[in-house]
């Protein structure tokens, strides 16, 4: 875990960030509808053997293939595990009883967790004060635009809240774990086809055996266009965003998604949906910009230099 990455992210590495976003923070909606007609375990299963399907055509039409190797097949079923069916099922079943936005602000926790593991197994995406300063103001911002009515929810439902916690932690030691594959050349789109696969076969005899999905109801036409969403953008096309980052940009980077998703979220709705944005929507947008520049290191340096 010790491949070499740039900490401060290039502005097309940011760009795919915030496109990443905007995907993510739709899939909090996906699964809050599909929860309501589908056991999580089901979702689960539908949505990374529906990414699987889609990643595997898309690779053998680019031409691509599989690698035979035993050892990478290994970091794929762990990153299946750990980032896929372990993470997806806790929030799965954490939105059955929470909110997507508290959700989304649990959710905002993962980058602390990444940021641990990071210091402990890499070399080059070390805890700095100016960092944990950067992480903690961005998951103000992430509380503040969210509002008060998110945050009187903590302290209710706590087993599901601590299954969202428990996923960060998840997504945070994958996210490390996975920066392996650029040092091992693995392409991203044949890392997200080999994660996805493996997240599959584990997924779906569970699915099978403890949900009997051919016992439930047939689901309405807005949960499938949900599985459709969850399938196609959430998987199959942020998959391949999310690698791309993680092999440039290093793992703690690629989790700042998380403080995007609830931004992403609110101007979706004002844009497409006519919402108001309310004066804590834009202070908490704010208040993550300054926590992400903190992160990112370069607007500090600009204002250190001293002009000549």
């Amino acid at each position: 875990m010790t491949s070499k990455i740039n900490i401060a992210m290039t502005p097309f590495e940011w760009a795919l960030l915030i496109a990443l976003s905007v995907i993510w923070g739709g899939s909090f909606f996906f699964i809050e509808v599909a929860v309501e007609e589908i056991p999580p375990l089901t979702v689960v299963a539908a949505r990374v053997c529906g990414g699987a399907f889609l990643l595997y055509v898309a690779l053998r039409l680019a031409g691509l293939r599989l690698p035979a190797n035993a050892s990478i097949w290994g970091a794929f079923l762990f990153m299946g595990l750990f980032n896929n069916l372990v993470a997806f099922t806790l929030i799965a079943w954490g939105q059955t009883a929470v909110t997507a936005g508290l959700a989304s602000i649990l959710n905002a926790t993962t980058p602390f967790f990444t940021a641990i593991f990071a210091h402990m197994f890499t070399r080059d995406e070390r805890l700095t004060p100016v960092r944990v300063a950067g992480l903690v103001i961005g998951f103000g911002g992430v509380a503040v635009m969210i509002g008060i009515d998110a945050l009187a929810e903590a302290g209710r439902e706590l087993p599901a809240q601590l299954a969202i916690l428990a996923a960060s932690t998840s997504y945070g030691l994958s996210a490390v774990f996975g920066r392996r594959f650029a040092r091992l050349e693995i392409k991203p789109m044949t890392a997200a086809t080999g994660q996805m696969i493996t997240a599959g076969a584990m997924a779906l005899p569970l699915a099978l055996l403890i949900d009997q999905p051919w016992s439930l109801d047939a689901p309405s036409p807005g949960v499938w266009l949900s599985l459709l969403g969850l399938a196609f953008l959430a998987t199959f096309v942020a998959y391949q965003i999310y690698y791309r980052i993680l092999a440039t940009a290093g793992s703690v980077n690629i989790m700042l998604v998380t403080l995007l998703v609830p931004v992403s979220a609110i101007l979706l709705g004002a844009v497409f949906l006519g919402e108001r944005l309310a004066a804590n929507h834009v202070l908490g947008m704010v208040t993550i910009g300054l926590g992400l520049a903190a992160i990112d290191g370069r607007p500090l340096k600009l204002l250190r230099r001293k002009p000549t």
